[in-house]
Parts: structure tokens; C-alpha cells; sequence
């Protein structure tokens, strides 16, 4: 066998098992993936592909059982539109065939419906996962997971504005030391009533890592499927009025008001581990106090709603208190959550596998409660909550379903325009195969989860539906490869929850997207996310993008928490922090300039349009040299950041963000990627424009904040 002849079985091999050998950053450009990634993803896979000999053989395996098999281990259907059958209109008749049709004739089948009944016909099944057995004449046996799910998700039942903020940095008096589920109730509450916002969007409440310094970092968690009690509000827990410890009680309130006052007050970095301690504290006094008859009902019902994935959470948390939080440094006997060990621990520590389930049913106690508020205040969407990209390779959700993820390899991005050397984010990848196998079971658990307290849903780095960038263990993020997913599934089971809750789901797709993914996730009703600074017509002229161009399906907003503030933007103060911090891969000179014109043009759109009233003597126009120069005035910033809003109610979006620090005039972004320690992400509180930091009760009462919201609310220049 010649070396090109094994390289087309590995290849052939490879796509059999949903691996790339090359993937295209640009329509002009092909770029081959080495076959160290290829052999490594293959074998995270279960797959041999060590030699040319098991590639081989591995492929004869994969192309007899493709060859052999009655059905594949998952299978969609989908209904129609919103949930309505296939004969609910001609423009909702699905031309996709049935997947079940290509079954041999005179196939015999047995479907165990969801709901608990047993078929012997696949026809007019409800929304669901359901499991089917086939049996050919010739006495070959099938199973699948059969989905049927509405082809298209809940569209936002009207257009409206909301707010964007990281919850932790959303400091009221009442917080101790940082943003709570307090907070967040208070400003949706608010914001609703007197403002007319129609959501509020958070970062991800995921559970994080414990342990001292705890990774601040929303997005890699220890769990995606619980949330993380530091989020709670002790003061909301009923059972905390009767601790009978009240000296003790005293104490942890005036030590919660030091923490306050550090943030708010003295200039310190919110300290996510200080708050946690005095949290802990507090809550190993509440669970001493006997839950009430109903209350205790409430819980019970909430355990075995969830079990064994509550089970696992809590037992993952109870072991890491005595051995560490990383499970691969366990005793070998407890890194299996089925061993016998494990059971052995899990009973020995039964009162802390109690508290942490007691957490989890506390924490989704209150986040329910806000999605309640928001809506009673008359928002018509409520909370939109952020599901990150993966877990923590040591946390709980690793542990807990190690048979699903991928060993050995790591989820990131390949080399593009903004970083040529790649990303890897540290997050191990689900096995698609597993996935499958399972009828995706975990990935339907975790939306289940989310949506009973989202009124919408935001999927970070949406396109990982569709395929993910896997990195081997102790390689660069240059030589990995990309393994797809199967993006039916993901969405279909997308659409079934989703539809169940009645959630709006958004995707973030910014950056180098695969042709047709966005297209796909429209089709289905996935919203988009559209951010002004890099709406421009790549295709033609690379002009700003004028508002009646803008996709309509989409969440537009001015900036993340990724990106500069709007007014950092304005002033190009944000290339100066870029500068200070070494972060520049050109000289000041050039980043400043190309800022200024790019802002500048931006502002000139704004002007022509009549939104902005004398663009010629804004901050960046006024300015023809490269370096920056601030507005005159607060008042020429302040118009400048409405009229930036303006623009986009001028856009046909269905939904409108506003970053909450933008009302104010807040400069530091939350997060500078391609920093670590050399900048303060994601400890920051909200701060006004000379990085005082404001309050929950002050953001409430800025005449700044309001009259932008004004501007929102009413609909000026739309």
C-alpha cells in the first residue's frame, strides 16, 4: 500500500466518524488538518487509527456496520411550524421525507412514546423523544431515539428593548459583595414598570468551580445543569428568619456590609471567594432549620424531578470539599461516580450531599422567582439566561458524565484574522457519538433545566451545534481539527424545549461562520446576534451597514460584554488600554487612527440619517490627527451613545440590547480577551464615566440611564 492510498483510508475513515482532514476559514482557502489531529480525534472517539493496518481495519468495521444496520441511533421528524401538524397549511408542509420511510417493506415496528405508551405505528406521534424498535423480514433488530419536534422555535411575541448586564456586577445595597438574585428580580422589577424593557439578559448562572482563587470566569463551570448558589439572596431564603443563632446571624450581616462597602465604596474588585465564604456560612445555618410541611414537599418533589444528575451534582460537590476540586486527583476509586466507592462516600456523606442539594433547589427557587417578576412587571420576554460553551474538565459535570465527553482533547477556535494562533478554551468536548447513542440525553436534561426559568435562552458560540474545534491534549490550538455534531438533533431537541417553555432562543454567531449555518438556524427561528461595530457590507463597498439592511431576526446591540463600552469606543479609549497593556499587534499610532476613522464613519451614517445632530463636532470627527479626543462634553457623549440606539430601533430587529454600563458611561469592558491576570475581567462593578462604581439604587435614579431608556421606550428615530 502506498502512503497516499493510506492517507484516503484515513480520510475515508474520518468522514465516516464525522471528522475533518480540512476545513475552509475563507471561501478562497483550504487549509489540511495534520493527521496526528485527525488519528487523535479518531481515538477520542474510540476509534483506532494508530497505524495503517487498525485504520484499515477500524474502516472495514465502520463501512460494514453503516452497511448493516437498520436504523441510526438518533432520527428527526419534525412537525411543522410552532408546533402545528403537517396539515396545518400548505406553507407548512415539510418536504423532508419521513425517516423512517426508508425502512424495508414489511418492517414491523414498536415505538414506546415519551409519554409512556407503546405503538406499533410511528404515524401522528407527539413532540417528544421517543424510543422505536425495528425488526426487518429478514430479522435484522434496530433502535433508535425518534424526535419530533416543531420545525421552528417561539418567535418573541413582539419587538422590544432590554437590558445586558453581568450579573456580579450589579452591586445594590443589599447585595453582600456582589450581584445577586435579589439584584437581578429588583432591576427586571424596574425596568419593566417604568421603563417598558421587554428582558434583561445575564451572563451564565452556572455552578462554578469551588476552591480558593476560584476561576471568575462565567464560562468555564463546573456545571451547566445547576445553577451556583452564590447567586442567591440569603435574606429571600424563608428559613434564614429562623436561625435561631441571631449573634451569629448579626455577625455575617455586618461582615456582608464590609464586602458592600469595599466595592461600592473603596474601589475594590468584587471577590466572588470572600462572597462565597460568608454564604457558605450562612447558608450551613439555614439548612439546620426544618423545612415547613410544604416546603419540604417542594424539595422532595425537586429530587426526584432531577435524580440522578442532582444526586451526582451534590455528591461532586461533597467530595471536592474533602479532596480538592480537580476529580482527576481523586482516589481512584471515587473518579468513577457508578463505582462501588463512590456509593460507599456518597452514603458516609450524606448531610453535605443533603446541603448541596438543598443549594441547587434553593438557587433554582429564586432564579424561578425572578423569570416571575420580570414578567409580572410586564416584560413580555423576562430573564434571558446564557448557556456557555462547555464545563471545566475537572468539575462536576465532567465527572458526572465522563462517558460522554471526549478524553483527551479540548474545544477552541482555529487560527483566524483576530488571532493566528488559535484559542483553546480548556473545555472537553461531548463525544457526538455518545451523544447520540443516548439520544442526546444530557444535552436535553441541561436545556430542560434551563428553560424552566428562561424566557429566553442565549447559546454562546451557537455554531457548536453544528461542529467544534477539538484540540488534543498538549497540542497548539493550530493542530486540531474540527467534529461534527448532528446539528438535526441539536436542534430539533432545541425546538422541543424551547416550544414546551414557551423561550425565544438566540444564538451568538459573530466571527467566521460555516456557509449555511446561519441560514439553517433562521429557518428554524434561532435568532441571531448582530453588534453595530461590525454590521458592514463585507460583500461590497465594507461601508457601514444602514439599518434597513439589518437581518431582522437577530438581538442587536451596540456591544458585549467582550467588546469595549459604546463610550470607550466613542473616545478610542479602548485602544489606549489595549495599549497600555501590551495587547497591540500594530503600533499605537496605526490602531489609533484606524479607530478614529472607523468610529468616525459610524457617526457620520449616524448624521445623515438625523439622528445625531452636529456629527462634525463629535468626539471622533472632530479629531483629524490619530490620536483620540474627548468630547467637550458629557452631553456630546450622551447624545452620541442615544443616537447609537436610535439607529438601531431603526433596524428591523426583533429585539434590541442595551448594555447596562452604557447607560451610565461606564469605559471598562468586563472582559479583555487575551488577558489573564494583567486585567481585572470579570470582578469589575458597574462604574460611571470616571470609574466610580454606581449602585443598583443610584443606576435606578441616573437621569443619564433614564433618558436613554426614553429613547427606547418610545421609540425616538425609529
Amino acid at each position: 500500500m502506498t502512503a497516499a492510498h493510506d492517507d484516503e483510508e484515513l480520510s475515508r475513515l474520518a468522514e465516516l466518524h464525522g471528522v475533518a482532514t480540512s476545513y475552509s476559514p475563507s471561501p478562497d482557502r483550504t487549509v489540511t488538518v495534520p493527521a496526528s489531529a485527525v488519528a487523535a480525534a479518531l481515538t477520542a472517539l474510540g476509534v483506532d487509527a494508530s497505524t495503517p493496518d487498525a485504520v484499515r481495519a477500524a474502516l472495514a468495521e465502520r463501512e460494514r456496520e453503516l452497511r448493516e444496520r437498520l436504523l441510526p441511533p438518533t432520527l428527526v421528524r419534525w412537525t411543522g411550524r410552532e408546533g402545528r401538524g403537517p396539515d396545518s397549511g400548505p406553507d407548512d408542509h415539510d418536504p423532508r421525507p419521513d425517516p423512517l420511510a426508508a425502512l424495508p417493506p414489511g418492517t414491523r415496528l414498536s415505538v414506546e412514546t415519551e409519554q409512556g405508551d407503546v405503538r406499533d405505528r410511528a404515524d401522528d406521534l407527539p413532540a417528544g423523544v421517543h424510543r422505536v424498535t425495528a425488526t426487518a423480514p429478514d430479522g435484522r433488530t434496530g433502535h433508535a431515539h425518534l424526535i419530533v419536534a416543531p420545525d421552528r422555535l417561539p418567535a418573541p411575541a413582539t419587538r422590544s428593548y432590554g437590558l445586558l448586564v453581568q450579573l456580579y456586577s450589579l452591586l445594590s445595597h443589599r447585595s453582600w459583595g456582589m450581584g445577586d438574585l435579589g439584584d437581578l428580580g429588583e432591576l427586571a422589577g424596574w425596568a419593566g414598570r417604568t421603563a417598558g424593557a421587554g428582558f434583561v439578559q445575564v451572563n451564565p448562572l452556572h455552578a462554578a468551580v469551588p476552591g480558593a482563587p476560584t476561576d471568575p470566569s462565567p464560562y468555564r463551570p463546573s456545571s451547566r445543569r445547576f445553577p451556583d448558589p452564590v447567586h442567591l439572596r440569603i435574606e429571600d431564603v424563608p428559613e434564614f428568619a429562623y436561625v435561631a443563632d441571631q449573634d451569629r446571624v448579626r455577625t455575617l450581616l455586618e461582615r456582608a456590609e464590609r464586602l458592600r462597602a469595599d466595592v461600592l465604596d473603596k474601589g475594590a474588585l468584587i471577590d466572588r471567594d470572600a462572597v462565597w465564604e460568608l454564604k457558605r456560612e450562612a447558608l450551613e445555618l439555614v439548612v439546620r432549620v426544618p423545612l415547613g410541611p410544604g416546603r419540604q414537599a417542594a424539595y422532595d418533589a425537586f429530587r426526584a424531578a432531577e435524580g440522578q444528575a442532582l444526586e451526582d451534582h451534590a455528591t461532586w460537590y461533597a467530595l471536592a470539599e474533602t479532596y480538592g476540586s480537580d476529580w482527576y486527583g481523586w482516589p481512584e476509586a471515587l473518579r468513577d461516580p457508578r463505582s462501588a466507592g463512590t456509593a460507599r462516600a456518597r452514603a458516609a456523606l450524606a448531610d453535605r450531599v443533603d446541603f448541596h442539594s438543598r443549594l441547587a433547589w434553593l438557587t433554582d427557587g429564586q432564579l424561578r422567582a425572578a423569570q416571575r417578576t420580570a414578567r409580572e412587571a410586564g416584560m413580555p420576554v423576562g430573564i434571558v439566561h446564557d448557556l456557555a460553551v462547555g464545563v471545566h474538565p475537572g468539575g462536576a459535570d465532567a465527572w458526572a458524565q465522563q462517558d460522554h465527553f471526549a478524553a483527551g482533547m479540548s474545544v477552541g477556535a482555529p487560527p483566524d484574522a483576530f488571532n493566528a494562533r488559535g484559542q483553546d478554551w480548556g473545555l472537553p468536548p461531548w463525544r457526538p457519538d455518545r451523544l447520540a447513542a443516548s439520544g442526546h440525553a444530557p444535552y436535553r436534561h441541561l436545556l430542560r433545566a434551563l428553560f424552566r426559568y428562561a424566557g429566553a435562552l442565549r447559546i454562546d458560540h451557537v455554531m457548536g451545534l453544528f461542529r467544534l474545534w477539538w484540540i488534543p491534549q498538549g497540542s497548539p490550538p493550530t493542530e486540531g481539527t474540527y467534529v461534527r455534531y448532528d446539528a438535526d438533533a441539536m436542534l430539533a431537541l432545541l425546538a422541543l424545549e424551547a416550544s414546551r417553555a414557551g423561550s425565544v432562543v438566540i444564538g451568538e454567531d459573530l466571527g467566521t461562520v460555516e456557509p449555511g449555518v446561519r441560514e439553517t438556524l433562521h429557518r428554524h427561528g434561532v435568532l441571531g446576534t448582530s453588534v453595530l461595530w461590525f454590521e458592514r457590507d463585507w460583500d461590497g463597498d465594507g461601508h457601514p451597514l444602514p439599518p434597513e439592511r439589518w437581518r431582522p431576526d437577530c438581538l442587536a446591540t451596540a456591544t458585549t460584554h467582550d467588546l469595549p463600552p459604546t463610550a470607550s469606543r466613542l473616545t478610542g479609549e479602548h485602544v489606549d488600554l489595549r495599549d497600555r497593556l501590551g495587547l497591540l499587534a500594530r503600533s499605537a499610532a496605526v490602531e489609533r487612527a484606524e479607530a478614529t476613522a472607523d468610529t468616525a464613519e459610524w457617526l457620520a451614517l449616524l448624521g445623515s440619517l438625523g439622528l445625531l445632530d452636529d456629527p462634525a463636532t463629535t468626539s471622533s470627527t472632530s479629531s483629524t490627527s490619530s490620536t483620540p479626543s474627548t468630547p467637550s462634553t458629557s452631553s456630546e457623549e450622551e447624545a452620541e451613545i442615544q443616537a447609537v440606539h436610535r439607529f438601531l430601533l431603526r433596524t428591523p430587529a426583533r429585539l434590541i440590547g442595551v448594555w447596562l454600563p452604557d447607560g451610565i458611561g461606564d469605559r471598562r469592558p468586563q472582559n479583555l480577551p487575551g488577558t489573564w491576570d494583567q486585567y481585572p475581567n470579570w470582578r469589575l462593578p458597574i462604574a460611571d464615566a470616571d470609574g466610580r462604581p454606581v449602585s443598583l439604587e443610584e443606576l435606578a435614579a441616573s437621569p443619564r440611564l433614564r433618558a436613554l431608556l426614553r429613547v427606547l421606550r418610545d421609540g425616538e428615530g425609529a
